[in-house]
């Protein structure tokens, strides 16, 4: 049960956004308007070599509810390292690198040792590393710069459509009046009846950056939601980090079909 939940939380967990230089890629975007707004999203793009702390996150679907704290260690664009603990119990961890995704759970000796392949199974649409690292500091998942987007300016923010509609993925980007930070972020496939649908409730600064305080996350297939809500309870910068990670002997392997 916590293999899932705790992979689920890596989307709403410290992570450094990487991927194109701050402000320097060209803008696909023509309208004048528009293109200003997205360059500087990218602006504001928060800057540090680590990041750690600790969250409680609270997992909900149509079966249960679960709550679970978490330490986490990250290292900019190099590895991503999480502990989780129920009742004050170690209970799984979770180690990803940009190529590979790997956690073990103690209670069911279990492990998984593979790609964003299970991610992107359970969330219902193509993740890999900049993608999460976008997502879980109020960047847009995807680089607004490298296509073309309507934008409509309302009390809410700046939302951004792309211009192109034949993508079997439909993508919604909201980004804050005052901060340009994300507000929400929607991917949906209509086809296969899946959605993801990430919120941006309350940012907080920390040594002068602006950093996510709590985010929900809606993953929905076929209908049936599956809801995070995540709440940062400390949060360092630029501190020394470690990644200690050994899949126990003797745990059963999971797979992806």
């Amino acid at each position: 049960m916590y293999s899932r939940i705790i992979v689920l939380v890596v989307l709403t967990t410290i992570m450094v956004s990487c991927g194109g230089g701050r402000g320097t890629k060209r803008i696909a975007t023509k309208d004048a308007e528009a293109a200003n707004i997205i360059a500087k999203h990218y602006d504001n793009e928060i800057q540090y070599n680590t990041v750690s702390g600790k969250l409680r996150a609270v997992y909900q679907d149509e079966d249960r509810t679960q709550s679970v704290n978490l330490s986490f260690r990250m290292e900019k664009d190099k590895a991503i390292w999480m502990s989780a603990t129920v009742l004050g119990f170690p209970v799984a961890k979770v180690y990803i690198t940009p190529n590979s995704v790997s956690y073990y759970e103690k209670i069911s000796k279990s492990y998984f040792d593979g790609d964003f392949s299970l991610i992107s199974e359970w969330l219902g649409t193509p993740l890999d590393f900049n993608k999460l690292q976008n997502l879980l500091i109020g960047q847009a998942i995807y680089d607004l710069r490298e296509e073309a987007y309507e934008m409509v300016q309302s009390p809410r923010g700046y939302q951004f459509l792309p211009e192109e509609t034949n993508s079997s993925i439909k993508k919604m980007f909201l980004l804050n009046p005052a901060s340009l930070k994300a507000s929400a972020q929607q991917l949906a496939q209509e086809a296969e009846s899946r959605s993801v649908t990430i919120t941006y409730s309350d940012y907080q600064t920390i040594d002068g950056k602006l950093f996510p305080e709590n985010i929900k996350i809606i993953a929905n297939e076929g209908g049936q939601p599956t809801n995070i809500e995540i709440t940062y309870r400390s949060v360092e910068f630029d501190e020394e980090v470690s990644f200690p990670f050994d899949i126990p002997s003797g745990y059963d392997e999971i797979s992806v079909e």
